[in-house]
């Protein structure tokens, strides 16, 4: 880098924004992504047994209906980097707007159980799109010295819209005299949840209109005197905007694209870090968090809670991941990434195992006993606690600082896509492995949780406190 980009590379870092709420309602408007990313992912949760009933299906069907929005999901992904560089980071948005809006009208109205499946992939898709453009796109409008903050935004947002989701299904069921498939606007109530999703999402269409191009895209493009203009109203006139455009052309530059054919090399295809990465993505959904989202309300009828009851304890779980989620903020600066995983490994085990011990009793009148029924109320609270304080926010920590520079987007996209699968793997195998054995079901998460603290210790290295030119 040349000594004209240096320095005003240094006044850039120090800079302070003129009109920071201007800037934190950039970053709150483009969050409102991952506000949908967590709404449409678990909205869901308060469908399932009415798909079920009205279908008539079974539960490998119905888990399928469930899963494949995830598919959608990791198509999103792994095509939005794509479709944002070449057509900017604002479209990409807008685009994901039309579809969760799409996705939401589908849903409520479905045909067949077949569209409502098609629906769900839709839908998935933009989930998938949302998941990295708004960290994107927050990253590089954010002046550098609130961008950690600001990039808290997104996770923030997702565990919101989870809540929000649990929240709207509970007060609808209680609007429909706590039936699932009773009428509630011509419609039934599962249709209305998944309908509502059309109210954030159109917010999030229209936001999309009133903030402003990245930068580094205009400045790909050729648009250099836009991209100074957002640059004064972001860092302010005094952060050398001249040097600031010619340290992100510089930057842009340098930057080497990494390819799959990289992460090659070692004695089992992938170098030992690529593997490193995917053994977290995996860890991290085969604890089984995902069944807390998506089937909790059914999880919990299947031991004789009433259903709205089963809904609002969706909903005090959701509460519970926003607490988990503020504290790893909170600590995972201070703590550091592999002492907080270690503690969460401990307490998801624990958690999980109360769960397992509760469900292994015979249903009395159709309920556990009230001992045990209480025991996997606190412990499910407590694993959800344990995993969004830990491994919820520091695996992806982790991900975005462990791998080498010149590897690290390519790394990133395979373990971002382990993720996938393996909560795909999760979502479509539950229903089927509750009819089962509920109790071993959650003896398998508990496993799973218990090989995580091993995992850590032995083959996960601390990143807090480093460049990411140390990494790798």
């Amino acid at each position: 880098m040349t000594s004209t980009a240096q320095a005003p590379q240094s006044g850039a870092r120090t800079a302070h924004p003129e009109h920071l709420g201007h800037v934190i309602f950039i970053a709150a408007a483009a969050a409102m992504g991952g506000f949908l990313f967590g709404y449409d992912s678990s909205v869901i949760n308060g469908a399932v047994e009415a798909i079920r009933s009205r279908y008539d299906v079974g539960s490998a069907a119905l888990a399928q209906v469930i899963a494949i929005a995830l598919i959608g999901c990791a198509i999103g992904a792994a095509t939005a980097g794509r479709i944002a560089d070449r057509i900017g980071r604002i479209r990409c948005m807008q685009i994901a707007a039309v579809l969760f809006t799409v996705s939401a009208v589908g849903s409520a109205l479905p045909f067949a159980l077949w569209d409502l499946a098609l629906w769900r992939v839709v839908g998935g898709f933009a989930i998938g799109m949302a998941s990295v453009i708004g960290p994107a796109y927050i990253a590089e409008v954010a002046p550098p010295a609130y961008r950690g903050r600001l990039g808290s935004f997104q996770q923030a947002a997702i565990v919101v819209g989870i809540a929000i989701s649990q929240l709207v299904n509970w007060g609808l069921l209680n609007a429909a005299g706590g039936d699932q498939r009773g009428k509630l606007m011509g419609l039934e109530a599962w249709q209305v949840m998944l309908g509502v999703m059309v109210v954030p999402a159109v917010l999030y269409g229209l936001l999309s209109f009133v903030i402003p191009e990245s930068p580094r895209f205009l400045i790909s493009v050729g648009k250099h005197e836009r991209a100074r203009q957002i640059l004064a109203e972001v860092e302010g006139d005094h952060a050398g905007l001249d040097g600031r455009v010619r340290e992100i052309e510089t930057a842009m530059k340098r930057e080497e694209k990494s390819s799959f054919r990289d992460l090659l090399g070692g004695g089992f295809f992938f170098k030992p870090i690529v593997w490193i990465g995917i053994g977290l993505s995996v860890f991290q959904q085969f604890v089984g968090i995902n069944v807390a989202f998506y089937y909790s309300s059914t999880l919990w009828q299947s031991v004789g809670v009433d259903p709205t009851d089963s809904f609002f304890y969706s909903f005090t779980t959701s509460i519970i991941n926003i607490v988990g989620t503020v504290i790893a903020m909170i600590f995972v600066d201070r703590v550091g990434r592999k002492p907080l995983a270690l503690i969460g490994s401990v307490g998801m085990a624990v958690g999980l195992a109360l769960e397992a011990w509760a469900f292994s009793y015979d249903l009395v009148g159709g309920k556990l006993p009230a001992t045990q029924g209480w025991v996997a109320l606190i412990a499910a609270h407590v694993f959800v606690l344990f995993f969004a304080l830990s491994w919820g926010v520091v695996v992806w920590v982790m991900l975005g600082e462990m791998f080498p520079n010149k590897i690290r987007a390519a790394a990133l996209g395979v373990a971002a896509a382990a993720q996938w699968i393996a909560n795909w793997a999760i979502t479509a195998s539950f229903p089927s492995l509750a009819d089962w054995n509920l109790s071993g079901t959650y003896i398998i998460y508990t496993v799973f949780a218990a090989l995580s603290i091993p995992f850590v210790l032995r083959f996960v290295k601390e990143t807090k406190g480093k460049s990411l030119e140390e990494m790798g």
